[in-house]
């Protein structure tokens, strides 16, 4: 890696950047607030608060919530769809299920209301055989219909065109000729997998915020070429990976979950040059809470994300479940009269009350604050000083007076509900799967992530946190550390018994040809390719599939059953001998590492030889309904050869990290600090 790096993330409340200078082994460091009107405002104040040149710069990687943000907020183009005839309402049809599993009530509303859903005439079988040939007149009349509707974006889906793609290919050929712009999405191109709800979900959502992206990478990028930056922007992806810029809008719906997914592969970079194989990541900022898992220093991935409902998304991607609990997150009591927090946040914009900027709800930075685990003096990002008297009135105003409790009281039961919802979503990742928490350390970062790690280890008995050296500039650091990712999925579904080996051989070098071509159309220097291989498999007549990992092209019939067999005895502890299995999907991922850099630069070299050296003050902190006497450290200050027992607050630029008592600490080669709960 020759020239400066920089990675970085917009997240809800803040865009935080990191800059590494391989050359010097420095870095830098900057945490601004989100731009939600435009984040390109954001990223560019991020970039000059750190006084980069951006002609010294060789790469820049950036992890974006824009398209996630689309889709929940609904400020998405107009979509057209062009489909099989007496198909159009498959996209509303779904599952049959209900926006409200129990009742009546519940709306939902697709992406692609029906007025711009069209049918033209054509037909391919599910073994993909032609049944009735595409009528290209009625396909060119349904485009200017679409066009004269105002429609920006089209998206064509067919039946089986995951079979046989020959009608959407020449579809789009025709389509791309007419259409005003390139806003043309094929079903077959995001996902050539069967299900036609799913596809037909996956591709309207790329045709929805594909020209919302497009239009802020393109702006971005044009005002980094302004400043002087002469390579492309990469993109974090969805599934851990970073494309170029020229692509990312092409394939839109794979950057969805872009933001969580960088931190995950910060945390796997991370607990790999720290020797750790098994970690629950935990990323905690303002608006929410981000889990996932790793094992082996390979994040788990999925391709099935359902965003809300009605909304699927069938493209591979980092397994992260998110809940609406950040340090913004408002604490309120409802109308049940039981105490509740999140998932409605403060932001950054009016923020929590303790920031000054007209904040008028309890939050969980405010509960922080009460309690003495933040320093009120050394807040980050204030705008006017607020007494924290005044905090306390509205902690006992808005919360206290419901349950007789003093502002102390109230924002204790805050942090105590808001653990609680947090230690909820790593059991989801962990233990709903057949995982046990206690195999596993807990990697929290994020800004608030190490305010609350410890006590959620604490609460789920793992024994082990890691706290890494830039908590909350991690997600930042994945946009650094990612490597190139596509990845492929076809579909076989078709039972092991009857199953052509041959046919799979074929699949999985296309895909790996597929990939490589990709990887360079990329233009960006990588060391070396790598590819991972799985499928996804099920027993005959069940719905639910389990991804299984392979060897690769050359896997055996009798190695698909075995790893099968495997992974559902993890699973469930059932075996089915009698049951045949059947192959459903085929997956490589084509990854293009890029060259690393030494992550123990981001400890710095400031480190004292004695820890009361680094010791800035004592203040009173409430751990479990009693007051502590608890010492002040500052982290850059830490002896390398630390050790001690909390309680204790640590303080640096980009958070604060609450060590409960009874628990030690140490310091490991590459700078994490190391808390045995």
């Amino acid at each position: 890696m020759t020239g400066k790096v920089i990675g970085v993330d917009v997240g809800g409340t803040f865009t935080d950047l990191i800059l590494v200078d391989p050359k010097t082994g420095s870095i830098e460091v900057s945490k601004v607030p989100t731009t939600m009107d435009n984040q390109a405002f954001g990223v560019i104040s991020a970039i000059k608060n750190v006084g980069a040149e951006l002609s010294d710069v060789a790469a820049i990687s950036h992890g974006t919530t824009t398209t996630t943000n689309a889709l929940l907020e609904r400020k998405i183009a107009k979509v057209g769809l062009i489909t099989t005839k007496g198909f159009r309402d498959v996209l509303e049809l779904g599952r049959r299920t209900r926006p409200t599993p129990y009742g009546l009530k519940g709306q939902f509303s697709p992406l692609i209301s029906r007025d711009v859903r069209l049918e033209v005439t054509e037909r391919i079988d599910a073994d993909g055989g032609i049944v009735q040939a595409l009528d290209e007149a009625e396909l060119k009349s349904a485009i200017v219909e679409l066009i004269n509707a105002g429609v920006e974006s089209l998206v064509i889906h067919f039946l089986h065109s995951y079979k046989n793609s020959i009608h959407e290919k020449r579809a789009l050929k025709i389509a791309k000729e007419m259409w005003p712009n390139a806003f043309v999405t094929a079903g077959h191109e995001i996902l050539s997998e069967y299900r036609e709800y799913e596809r037909g979900t996956t591709a309207a959502i790329n045709g929805a915020i594909r020209p919302v992206l497009d239009r802020y990478i393109t702006r971005l990028q044009s005002e980094l070429e302004d400043q002087g930056f002469a390579h492309d922007l990469l993109v974090m992806q969805g599934n851990g990976g970073s494309v170029s810029a020229r692509l990312v809008a092409e394939s839109a719906v794979s950057t969805v979950m872009s933001g969580p997914a960088s931190g995950v592969m910060a945390a796997a970079a991370t607990c790999r040059a720290a020797g750790i194989e098994k970690v629950i990541t935990y990323d905690m900022g303002g608006t929410s809470s981000d889990v996932g898992l790793v094992e082996n220093g390979v994040p788990q991935v999925t391709a099935e994300l359902d965003l809300e409902y009605g909304m699927p998304i069938h493209v591979p991607m980092v397994d992260v479940h998110t809940i609406g609990a950040g340090g913004g997150s408002i604490a309120f009591v409802n109308d049940a009269g039981m105490l509740q927090v999140g998932p409605k946040s403060a932001g950054a914009s009016p923020g929590p009350i303790c920031y000054g900027r007209g904040g008028s709800l309890p939050t969980i930075t405010d509960a922080n604050l009460i309690l003495g685990r933040l320093d009120a003096d050394a807040l980050f990002s204030v705008d006017n000083s607020i007494s924290l008297e005044h905090v306390r009135q509205i902690f006992e105003t808005e919360i206290g007076a419901y349950f007789n409790m003093n502002a102390e009281e109230a924002a204790a039961a805050v942090l105590q509900v808001a653990n609680n919802k947090m230690a909820g979503a790593i059991r989801m990742v962990s233990l709903s799967r057949g995982h046990d928490p206690r195999d596993f350390a807990l990697f929290a970062f994020g800004g608030a992530g190490p305010l609350h790690g410890v006590a959620l280890a604490k609460e789920l008995a793992i024994p082990k946190v890691v706290l890494p050296a830039k908590p909350g500039i991690t997600n930042a650091l994945g946009c650094v550390v990612s490597d190139l990712r596509h990845d492929f999925v076809n579909t076989i579904n078709t039972p092991l018994a009857s199953l052509q080996i041959s046919d799979v051989y074929d699949i999985i070098k296309r895909q790996i040809s597929d990939g490589e071509k990709m990887i360079q159309n990329d233009n960006v220097a990588i060391e070396n390719m790598e590819f991972l291989f799985s499928a996804e498999m099920q027993f005959q007549g069940q719905s639910h599939m389990l991804s299984v990992e392979i060897s690769g092209p050359d896997v055996s019939l009798e190695e698909l059953q075995k790893r099968f067999d495997e992974v559902y005895w993890a699973r469930f502890a059932v075996e089915l001998p009698e049951i045949k299995a059947v192959l459903v999907n085929l997956h490589t991922a084509v990854i293009g590492r890029r060259k690393s850099f030494p992550l123990s630069v981001l400890s710095g070299n400031k480190h004292k030889s004695k820890l009361v050296e680094a010791l800035r003050a004592h203040r009173s902190v409430m751990f479990d309904g009693d007051w502590f006497d608890t010492p002040i450290y500052l982290r850059e200050l830490l002896p390398v050869s630390l050790g001690f027992t909390g309680p204790a607050i640590i303080e640096q630029q980009d958070t604060t990290i609450v060590i409960e008592p009874n628990c030690s600490v140490t310091m490991d080669e590459i700078g994490n600090l190391i808390v045995e709960v």
